[in-house]
């Protein structure tokens, strides 16, 4: 007995058509592309004197520097989105509810990585 459907037999996708297999992937490829750039930022960071806020105003303010920290912020929201919501649809059972923090979470995610991608950007536009 199968779960397919006969066009699904016939067109090779499953009940979800793999979008789990491309949930999965993404999810992966996302975590090795976080691998380097937490590298890099974890280097870089360590090599800083936190305690001077114009030092590493003007780290940020360099536009190399400026570009991997948006390009870091983005990568681990949209990695965080896919894990978050993988916890979500295997935890919460209501519908109702599981739309509702799906969305949320979405929401509020891109909210926090669009304010700090803002931040970054003006630091680097305007200068140190």
């Amino acid at each position: 007995m199968s779960l397919r459907t006969p066009l699904g037999r016939v067109l090779g996708h499953g009940p979800a058509r793999g979008a789990a297999v491309h949930h999965w992937w993404v999810q992966r490829l996302s975590s090795l592309a976080l691998l380097p750039l937490s590298l890099w930022l974890l280097c870089n960071l360590a090599r800083l004197p936190l305690a001077d806020h114009a030092v590493v105003t003007q780290w940020i303010a360099s536009s190399w520097n400026a570009l991997w920290l948006v390009l870091t912020i983005l990568v681990m929201a949209w990695h965080s989105v896919l894990g978050v919501q993988v916890v979500i649809e295997d935890y919460v059972h209501s519908v109702a509810v599981k739309t509702t923090s799906l969305l949320l979470s979405q929401f509020v995610h891109w909210l926090v990585a669009a304010a700090a991608a803002y931040a970054v950007l003006r630091i680097a536009f305007r200068g140190a």
